[in-house]
Protein backbone atom coordinates (compact mmCIF):
# COMPACT_ATOMS: atom_id res chain seq x y z
CA UNK A 1 0.00 0.00 0.00
CA UNK A 2 2.78 2.44 0.92
CA UNK A 3 4.56 1.42 -2.26
CA UNK A 4 1.63 2.60 -4.38
CA UNK A 5 1.15 5.76 -2.31
CA UNK A 6 4.77 6.91 -2.56
CA UNK A 7 5.00 5.90 -6.21
CA UNK A 8 2.01 8.15 -6.89
CA UNK A 9 3.50 11.01 -4.85
CA UNK A 10 6.82 10.62 -6.66
CA UNK A 11 5.26 10.71 -10.14
CA UNK A 12 2.63 13.38 -9.52
CA UNK A 13 4.38 15.74 -7.09
CA UNK A 14 8.04 14.72 -7.32
CA UNK A 15 8.06 14.35 -3.53
CA UNK A 16 11.60 14.32 -2.17
CA UNK A 17 12.57 10.85 -0.98
CA UNK A 18 9.48 9.10 -2.35
CA UNK A 19 11.54 7.50 -5.11
CA UNK A 20 13.35 5.22 -2.66
CA UNK A 21 10.24 3.03 -2.55
CA UNK A 22 11.10 1.91 -6.06
CA UNK A 23 14.12 0.08 -4.67
CA UNK A 24 13.55 -3.47 -3.45
CA UNK A 25 16.56 -3.21 -1.13
CA UNK A 26 15.02 -0.23 0.70
CA UNK A 27 11.61 -1.84 1.04
CA UNK A 28 13.16 -5.14 2.15
CA UNK A 29 15.14 -3.40 4.88
CA UNK A 30 12.08 -1.44 5.97
CA UNK A 31 10.03 -4.66 6.09
CA UNK A 32 12.61 -6.34 8.33
CA UNK A 33 12.72 -3.40 10.75
CA UNK A 34 8.94 -2.97 10.80
CA UNK A 35 8.27 -6.67 11.43
CA UNK A 36 10.85 -6.69 14.21
CA UNK A 37 9.26 -3.65 15.85
CA UNK A 38 5.76 -5.08 15.53
CA UNK A 39 6.78 -8.33 17.19
CA UNK A 40 8.70 -6.71 20.04
CA UNK A 41 6.20 -3.90 20.63
CA UNK A 42 2.97 -5.88 20.46
CA UNK A 43 4.40 -9.22 21.61
CA UNK A 44 4.20 -8.19 25.26
CA UNK A 45 0.61 -7.04 24.85
CA UNK A 46 -0.30 -10.36 23.24
CA UNK A 47 1.39 -12.31 26.04
CA UNK A 48 -0.53 -10.35 28.68
CA UNK A 49 -3.77 -10.88 26.78
CA UNK A 50 -3.17 -14.63 26.47
CA UNK A 51 -2.44 -14.83 30.19
CA UNK A 52 -5.66 -13.03 31.03
CA UNK A 53 -7.54 -15.48 28.83
CA UNK A 54 -5.60 -18.36 30.45
CA UNK A 55 -4.35 -19.55 27.09
CA UNK A 56 -1.57 -21.61 28.64
CA UNK A 57 0.36 -24.64 27.45
CA UNK A 58 -0.67 -27.90 29.11
CA UNK A 59 2.67 -29.65 29.57
CA UNK A 60 2.84 -33.45 29.59
CA UNK A 61 5.38 -34.86 32.04
CA UNK A 62 8.09 -36.42 29.86
CA UNK A 63 10.67 -36.50 32.59
CA UNK A 64 12.69 -33.60 31.18
CA UNK A 65 14.50 -31.20 33.47
CA UNK A 66 12.66 -27.91 33.94
CA UNK A 67 9.76 -29.08 31.82
CA UNK A 68 6.98 -28.72 34.37
CA UNK A 69 8.10 -25.16 35.14
CA UNK A 70 6.81 -24.22 31.69
CA UNK A 71 3.27 -25.27 32.51
CA UNK A 72 0.87 -22.40 31.93
CA UNK A 73 3.20 -20.51 29.58
CA UNK A 74 1.01 -18.73 27.02
CA UNK A 75 0.79 -20.42 23.64
CA UNK A 76 -0.61 -19.37 20.25
CA UNK A 77 2.14 -16.75 20.03
CA UNK A 78 2.35 -17.57 16.34
CA UNK A 79 -0.40 -14.98 15.89
CA UNK A 80 2.11 -12.16 16.39
CA UNK A 81 4.56 -13.83 13.96
CA UNK A 82 1.91 -13.97 11.25
CA UNK A 83 0.87 -10.36 11.89
CA UNK A 84 4.49 -9.22 11.75
CA UNK A 85 4.93 -10.96 8.39
CA UNK A 86 1.68 -9.90 6.76
CA UNK A 87 1.49 -6.22 7.82
CA UNK A 88 4.90 -5.15 6.41
CA UNK A 89 4.24 -7.21 3.28
CA UNK A 90 0.87 -5.55 2.70
CA UNK A 91 2.38 -2.11 3.30
CA UNK A 92 5.61 -2.39 1.32
CA UNK A 93 5.27 -5.04 -1.40
CA UNK A 94 3.59 -4.88 -4.79
CA UNK A 95 0.26 -6.56 -4.12
CA UNK A 96 -0.31 -7.45 -7.78
CA UNK A 97 2.80 -9.66 -7.77
CA UNK A 98 1.86 -13.33 -8.11
CA UNK A 99 4.51 -14.51 -5.66
CA UNK A 100 3.38 -12.07 -2.98
CA UNK A 101 -0.27 -13.02 -3.43
CA UNK A 102 0.63 -16.72 -3.26
CA UNK A 103 2.70 -16.31 -0.07
CA UNK A 104 0.01 -14.25 1.64
CA UNK A 105 -2.58 -16.91 0.74
CA UNK A 106 -0.37 -19.76 1.99
CA UNK A 107 0.48 -17.90 5.20
CA UNK A 108 -3.14 -17.24 6.06
CA UNK A 109 -4.21 -20.78 5.11
CA UNK A 110 -1.54 -22.54 7.16
CA UNK A 111 -2.03 -20.09 10.00
CA UNK A 112 -5.72 -20.97 10.18
CA UNK A 113 -4.92 -24.69 10.30
CA UNK A 114 -2.45 -24.15 13.13
CA UNK A 115 -4.80 -21.77 14.95
CA UNK A 116 -7.62 -24.32 14.82
CA UNK A 117 -5.30 -26.97 16.23
CA UNK A 118 -4.22 -24.69 19.10
CA UNK A 119 -7.79 -23.57 19.75
CA UNK A 120 -8.97 -27.16 20.19
CA UNK A 121 -6.05 -27.92 22.53
CA UNK A 122 -6.48 -24.83 24.68
CA UNK A 123 -10.19 -24.05 24.74
CA UNK A 124 -11.67 -27.48 24.11
CA UNK A 125 -9.14 -29.09 26.48
CA UNK A 126 -8.34 -31.76 23.90
CA UNK A 127 -4.61 -32.51 24.12
CA UNK A 128 -4.61 -34.14 20.67
CA UNK A 129 -5.83 -30.95 19.00
CA UNK A 130 -7.00 -31.07 15.41
CA UNK A 131 -7.10 -34.64 14.13
CA UNK A 132 -4.03 -35.50 12.08
CA UNK A 133 -6.04 -36.36 8.98
CA UNK A 134 -7.64 -32.92 8.97
CA UNK A 135 -4.23 -31.25 9.31
CA UNK A 136 -2.97 -33.24 6.36
CA UNK A 137 -6.06 -32.39 4.30
CA UNK A 138 -5.51 -28.69 5.01
CA UNK A 139 -1.83 -28.89 4.08
CA UNK A 140 -2.69 -30.81 0.91
CA UNK A 141 -5.19 -28.12 -0.10
CA UNK A 142 -2.58 -25.40 0.43
CA UNK A 143 -0.05 -27.47 -1.52
CA UNK A 144 -2.56 -27.96 -4.31
CA UNK A 145 -3.18 -24.21 -4.58
CA UNK A 146 0.56 -23.52 -4.59
CA UNK A 147 1.32 -26.21 -7.16
CA UNK A 148 -1.42 -25.22 -9.59
CA UNK A 149 -0.56 -21.53 -9.29
CA UNK A 150 3.15 -22.02 -9.91
CA UNK A 151 2.43 -24.29 -12.86
CA UNK A 152 -0.41 -22.51 -14.63
CA UNK A 153 -0.13 -18.82 -13.74
CA UNK A 154 1.14 -16.86 -16.72
CA UNK A 155 3.26 -14.58 -14.53
CA UNK A 156 5.33 -17.47 -13.15
CA UNK A 157 8.06 -17.66 -15.76
CA UNK A 158 11.83 -17.79 -16.15
CA UNK A 159 14.36 -16.43 -18.61
CA UNK A 160 16.72 -18.99 -20.07
CA UNK A 161 20.35 -18.43 -19.07
CA UNK A 162 21.34 -18.11 -22.72
CA UNK A 163 18.85 -15.27 -23.32
CA UNK A 164 19.40 -13.24 -20.15
CA UNK A 165 21.84 -10.77 -21.67
CA UNK A 166 20.22 -10.59 -25.11
CA UNK A 167 18.19 -7.64 -26.31
CA UNK A 168 14.42 -8.12 -26.77
CA UNK A 169 14.83 -8.17 -30.56
CA UNK A 170 17.53 -10.86 -30.36
CA UNK A 171 15.37 -12.97 -28.08
CA UNK A 172 12.32 -12.69 -30.33
CA UNK A 173 14.41 -13.84 -33.29
CA UNK A 174 15.74 -16.77 -31.28
CA UNK A 175 12.32 -18.18 -30.51
CA UNK A 176 8.79 -17.14 -31.24
CA UNK A 177 7.72 -18.67 -27.92
CA UNK A 178 9.93 -16.40 -25.81
CA UNK A 179 8.44 -13.26 -24.33
CA UNK A 180 11.53 -11.11 -23.95
CA UNK A 181 10.12 -8.75 -21.34
CA UNK A 182 8.53 -11.49 -19.27
CA UNK A 183 10.09 -14.88 -19.95
CA UNK A 184 8.82 -18.33 -20.78
CA UNK A 185 6.77 -20.90 -18.93
CA UNK A 186 9.00 -23.67 -17.64
CA UNK A 187 9.01 -26.58 -15.21
CA UNK A 188 12.75 -26.31 -14.66
CA UNK A 189 14.22 -26.18 -11.19
CA UNK A 190 17.71 -25.97 -9.71
CA UNK A 191 19.79 -29.04 -8.90
CA UNK A 192 22.81 -28.32 -6.69
CA UNK A 193 26.38 -29.40 -7.53
CA UNK A 194 25.74 -30.25 -11.19
CA UNK A 195 27.48 -28.25 -13.93
CA UNK A 196 24.25 -27.60 -15.82
CA UNK A 197 22.39 -27.28 -12.57
CA UNK A 198 18.85 -27.55 -13.90
CA UNK A 199 16.25 -30.28 -13.88
CA UNK A 200 12.99 -30.27 -15.79
CA UNK A 201 10.01 -31.95 -14.14
CA UNK A 202 8.67 -32.79 -17.59
CA UNK A 203 11.48 -35.37 -17.91
CA UNK A 204 10.86 -36.96 -14.52
CA UNK A 205 8.60 -39.66 -15.97
CA UNK A 206 9.80 -40.15 -19.59
CA UNK A 207 6.78 -42.15 -20.72
CA UNK A 208 4.31 -39.55 -19.40
CA UNK A 209 2.97 -37.06 -21.93
CA UNK A 210 4.19 -33.53 -21.13
CA UNK A 211 0.57 -32.38 -21.04
CA UNK A 212 0.28 -34.23 -17.73
CA UNK A 213 3.45 -32.83 -16.16
CA UNK A 214 1.27 -30.60 -14.02
CA UNK A 215 0.02 -33.65 -12.13
CA UNK A 216 3.53 -34.81 -11.27
CA UNK A 217 4.64 -31.30 -10.36
CA UNK A 218 1.60 -30.59 -8.18
CA UNK A 219 2.01 -33.86 -6.27
CA UNK A 220 5.66 -33.01 -5.57
CA UNK A 221 4.66 -29.53 -4.37
CA UNK A 222 2.05 -31.02 -2.03
CA UNK A 223 4.65 -33.41 -0.62
CA UNK A 224 7.19 -30.62 -0.06
CA UNK A 225 4.73 -28.23 1.60
CA UNK A 226 3.39 -30.95 3.89
CA UNK A 227 6.83 -32.35 4.79
CA UNK A 228 8.51 -29.03 5.59
CA UNK A 229 5.47 -27.73 7.46
CA UNK A 230 5.41 -30.82 9.67
CA UNK A 231 9.20 -30.72 10.02
CA UNK A 232 9.04 -27.23 11.50
CA UNK A 233 6.22 -28.36 13.76
CA UNK A 234 8.33 -31.23 15.11
CA UNK A 235 11.33 -28.91 15.59
CA UNK A 236 9.26 -26.57 17.77
CA UNK A 237 9.98 -28.43 20.98
CA UNK A 238 12.33 -26.26 23.02
CA UNK A 239 12.64 -22.52 23.52
CA UNK A 240 13.85 -20.62 20.46
CA UNK A 241 14.75 -23.62 18.30
CA UNK A 242 12.10 -23.33 15.57
CA UNK A 243 12.10 -19.52 15.42
CA UNK A 244 15.90 -19.20 15.26
CA UNK A 245 16.31 -21.96 12.70
CA UNK A 246 13.53 -20.50 10.54
CA UNK A 247 15.17 -17.06 10.62
CA UNK A 248 18.43 -18.54 9.30
CA UNK A 249 16.61 -20.38 6.51
CA UNK A 250 14.49 -17.33 5.68
CA UNK A 251 17.55 -15.09 5.31
CA UNK A 252 19.18 -17.61 2.98
CA UNK A 253 16.05 -17.80 0.83
CA UNK A 254 15.94 -13.99 0.72
CA UNK A 255 19.45 -14.00 -0.76
CA UNK A 256 18.45 -16.65 -3.31
CA UNK A 257 15.37 -14.63 -4.27
CA UNK A 258 17.37 -11.41 -4.64
CA UNK A 259 20.01 -13.04 -6.85
CA UNK A 260 17.50 -14.90 -9.04
CA UNK A 261 15.36 -11.79 -9.37
CA UNK A 262 18.16 -9.69 -10.90
CA UNK A 263 19.39 -10.06 -14.46
CA UNK A 264 22.97 -9.01 -13.68
CA UNK A 265 23.54 -11.38 -10.75
CA UNK A 266 21.74 -14.22 -12.54
CA UNK A 267 24.03 -13.79 -15.52
CA UNK A 268 27.18 -13.63 -13.38
CA UNK A 269 26.26 -16.73 -11.36
CA UNK A 270 24.95 -18.56 -14.44
CA UNK A 271 21.59 -19.27 -12.80
CA UNK A 272 18.07 -18.87 -14.12
CA UNK A 273 16.62 -15.38 -14.00
CA UNK A 274 13.07 -15.32 -12.61
CA UNK A 275 11.20 -12.10 -13.51
CA UNK A 276 9.18 -10.40 -10.75
CA UNK A 277 10.81 -12.59 -8.08
CA UNK A 278 12.56 -9.67 -6.44
CA UNK A 279 9.38 -8.67 -4.59
CA UNK A 280 9.66 -11.92 -2.68
CA UNK A 281 12.70 -10.50 -0.87
CA UNK A 282 10.37 -8.12 0.97
CA UNK A 283 8.26 -11.01 2.23
CA UNK A 284 11.39 -12.94 3.23
CA UNK A 285 12.90 -10.08 5.23
CA UNK A 286 9.58 -9.54 7.00
CA UNK A 287 9.64 -13.27 7.78
CA UNK A 288 13.16 -13.03 9.22
CA UNK A 289 12.30 -9.92 11.24
CA UNK A 290 9.21 -11.62 12.69
CA UNK A 291 11.20 -14.71 13.73
CA UNK A 292 13.96 -12.62 15.35
CA UNK A 293 11.42 -10.41 17.10
CA UNK A 294 9.61 -13.46 18.42
CA UNK A 295 12.89 -14.70 19.89
CA UNK A 296 12.81 -11.64 22.14
CA UNK A 297 10.11 -13.45 24.12
CA UNK A 298 10.64 -17.05 23.03
CA UNK A 299 14.35 -17.44 23.86
CA UNK A 300 15.06 -19.40 27.05
CA UNK A 301 13.20 -19.10 29.34
CA UNK A 302 10.28 -18.66 26.98
CA UNK A 303 7.55 -16.20 27.92
CA UNK A 304 5.37 -17.47 25.08
CA UNK A 305 5.19 -20.46 22.73
CA UNK A 306 4.35 -20.09 19.06
CA UNK A 307 2.11 -23.16 19.03
CA UNK A 308 1.02 -24.81 15.81
CA UNK A 309 -0.25 -21.41 14.67
CA UNK A 310 3.36 -20.43 14.23
CA UNK A 311 5.26 -23.65 13.55
CA UNK A 312 3.02 -25.01 10.78
CA UNK A 313 3.04 -21.61 9.10
CA UNK A 314 6.81 -21.13 9.31
CA UNK A 315 7.50 -24.50 7.71
CA UNK A 316 4.89 -24.01 5.01
CA UNK A 317 6.17 -20.52 4.18
CA UNK A 318 9.72 -21.83 3.83
CA UNK A 319 8.51 -24.57 1.48
CA UNK A 320 6.53 -22.17 -0.73
CA UNK A 321 9.38 -19.66 -0.93
CA UNK A 322 11.84 -22.44 -1.84
CA UNK A 323 9.48 -23.56 -4.60
CA UNK A 324 9.06 -20.01 -5.89
CA UNK A 325 12.82 -19.45 -6.13
CA UNK A 326 13.18 -22.93 -7.64
CA UNK A 327 15.46 -24.17 -4.89
CA UNK A 328 13.16 -26.88 -3.52
CA UNK A 329 15.75 -29.59 -4.18
CA UNK A 330 18.03 -27.71 -1.75
CA UNK A 331 15.55 -28.19 1.09
CA UNK A 332 17.21 -31.36 2.52
CA UNK A 333 20.40 -29.31 2.96
CA UNK A 334 19.04 -25.85 3.78
CA UNK A 335 16.37 -27.26 6.12
CA UNK A 336 18.73 -29.91 7.46
CA UNK A 337 17.74 -29.24 11.08
CA UNK A 338 14.08 -29.88 10.23
CA UNK A 339 15.13 -33.02 8.34
CA UNK A 340 17.20 -34.38 11.24
CA UNK A 341 14.35 -33.77 13.67
CA UNK A 342 11.82 -35.49 11.41
CA UNK A 343 14.07 -38.46 10.59
CA UNK A 344 14.85 -38.96 14.28
CA UNK A 345 11.13 -39.41 14.99
CA UNK A 346 10.65 -41.75 12.03
CA UNK A 347 13.64 -43.88 13.04
CA UNK A 348 12.54 -44.05 16.66
CA UNK A 349 8.97 -45.09 15.85
CA UNK A 350 9.99 -47.58 13.14
CA UNK A 351 12.66 -49.25 15.28
CA UNK A 352 10.35 -49.41 18.29
CA UNK A 353 7.60 -51.13 16.28
CA UNK A 354 10.08 -53.50 14.61
CA UNK A 355 11.68 -54.61 17.88
CA UNK A 356 8.30 -54.96 19.54
CA UNK A 357 7.22 -57.38 16.82
CA UNK A 358 10.50 -59.28 16.88
CA UNK A 359 11.31 -59.37 20.59
CA UNK A 360 7.96 -58.70 22.23
CA UNK A 361 9.19 -55.45 23.75
CA UNK A 362 9.94 -52.22 21.93
CA UNK A 363 13.47 -50.79 21.98
CA UNK A 364 14.63 -47.26 21.23
CA UNK A 365 17.52 -45.81 19.28
CA UNK A 366 17.38 -42.47 21.08
CA UNK A 367 16.61 -41.76 24.70
CA UNK A 368 13.67 -39.73 23.40
CA UNK A 369 12.59 -38.29 20.09
CA UNK A 370 12.70 -35.77 18.47
CA UNK A 371 16.46 -35.64 18.79
CA UNK A 372 16.53 -32.39 20.79
CA UNK A 373 14.77 -34.26 23.61
CA UNK A 374 17.46 -36.96 23.36
CA UNK A 375 20.07 -34.36 24.25
CA UNK A 376 17.89 -33.03 27.04
CA UNK A 377 17.75 -36.54 28.47
CA UNK A 378 21.56 -36.48 28.46
CA UNK A 379 21.33 -33.48 30.82
CA UNK A 380 22.48 -30.90 28.27
CA UNK A 381 20.83 -27.57 28.97
CA UNK A 382 18.26 -26.65 26.35
CA UNK A 383 19.80 -23.24 25.65
CA UNK A 384 23.06 -24.99 24.72
CA UNK A 385 21.17 -27.46 22.52
CA UNK A 386 19.41 -24.61 20.72
CA UNK A 387 22.65 -22.67 20.19
CA UNK A 388 24.36 -25.72 18.72
CA UNK A 389 21.43 -26.41 16.41
CA UNK A 390 21.58 -22.77 15.28
CA UNK A 391 25.27 -23.22 14.48
CA UNK A 392 24.43 -26.31 12.42
CA UNK A 393 21.71 -24.31 10.66
CA UNK A 394 24.15 -21.48 9.85
CA UNK A 395 26.70 -23.94 8.44
CA UNK A 396 24.03 -25.56 6.28
CA UNK A 397 22.91 -22.12 5.07
CA UNK A 398 26.48 -21.18 4.10
CA UNK A 399 26.87 -24.50 2.31
CA UNK A 400 23.58 -23.93 0.47
CA UNK A 401 24.76 -20.51 -0.73
CA UNK A 402 28.08 -22.03 -1.79
CA UNK A 403 26.22 -24.29 -4.23
CA UNK A 404 25.70 -21.23 -6.41
CA UNK A 405 29.30 -21.71 -7.49
CA UNK A 406 30.09 -25.31 -6.46
CA UNK A 407 29.31 -27.39 -9.56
Amino acid sequence: MLYYLFTYLDKQFDLVGAGVFQYISFRAGAAAVLSLLITITFGKKLIDYLRRKQVGEDIRDLGLEGQLQKKGTPTMGGIIILAAILIPTLLLAKLDNVYIVLLITATIGLGLIGFLDDYIKVFKKNKEGLAGRFKIVGQVVIGLVVGLTLYFNEDVVIRDKNTIMMTPSEVSVLSSEVKPEIGVKSTKTTVPFLKNNEFDYSTLIPWLDTNYTWITYTLIVILIVTAVSNGANITDGIDGLAAGTSAIIGLTLAIFAYLSGRVDFSSYLNIMYIPNLGELVIFCTAFVGACLGFLWYNAYPAQVFMGDTGSLSLGGIIAVVALAVRKELMIPVLCGVFLIETVSVMMQVTYFKYTKRKYGAGRRILLMSPIHHHYQKKNIHESKIVTRFWIVGILLAIFSLATLKLR
